[in-house]
């Protein structure tokens, strides 16, 4: 049985720290001490741009505790204008992201219904596997253009945000090219 870590000292909410993954305990990553449990000890912390809290033992070699403590960030809520870069944006192509959602359906971040073609295009190719061209230009024959509003949903929610329909001049509204799974 594992002996019950104990909290050093440096271990206090707000700590900025470097965290390195398990698998690869050379590159570490900037995050925060978010929150501290006990019985047993284990520290909750958010990795810079990430939005979930990882666990660890306050005593995991993959921690570096770091001098600077800061107020701990608030997560942001509510609608938000997407770059791409956001977690769940699986793919871009020449400058537009592109999101697989669950159920098989893809959106392309972009009004630009030439550039929104391209980037499913080479989705269906690169990372579905896709060979049939003909069967490409059917897909991406189907793009819809939408007008959509993102909004991130709470930390322990299903997902990071979602994609909703919205009005055109709504706040944070974006244009997306939709492909519906059939």
């Amino acid at each position: 049985m594992t002996e019950p870590a104990t909290l050093p000292a440096q271990a206090v909410i707000g700590r900025r720290v470097e965290f390195a993954y398990y698998r690869d305990q050379t590159t570490f990553l900037p995050g925060t001490i978010t929150a501290i449990t006990d019985d047993p000890a284990s520290l909750r912390i958010r990795l810079d741009g990430k939005r979930n809290n990882l666990a660890c033992r306050p005593d995991y070699n993959g921690i570096r505790y770091l001098d600077q403590v800061i107020a701990v960030p608030d997560l942001p809520m509510g609608r938000f204008t997407p770059t791409g870069s956001e977690t769940g944006f699986d793919h871009a192509f020449d400058g537009v992201a592109v999101v697989e959602f669950e159920a098989g359906d893809m959106a392309a971040l972009t009004p630009d219904r030439a550039k929104a073609e391209a980037a499913i295009a080479t989705y269906l190719r690169e990372v579905l596997g896709m060979e049939d061209e003909s069967e490409i230009r059917d897909e991406v024959a189907e793009l819809r253009l939408r007008s959509v509003a993102f909004e991130w949903q709470p930390e322990d929610a299903d997902a990071d945000w979602h994609m909703d329909d919205a009005e055109p001049n709504t706040d944070h509204a974006v244009q997306v090219h939709y492909l519906p799974a059939f």
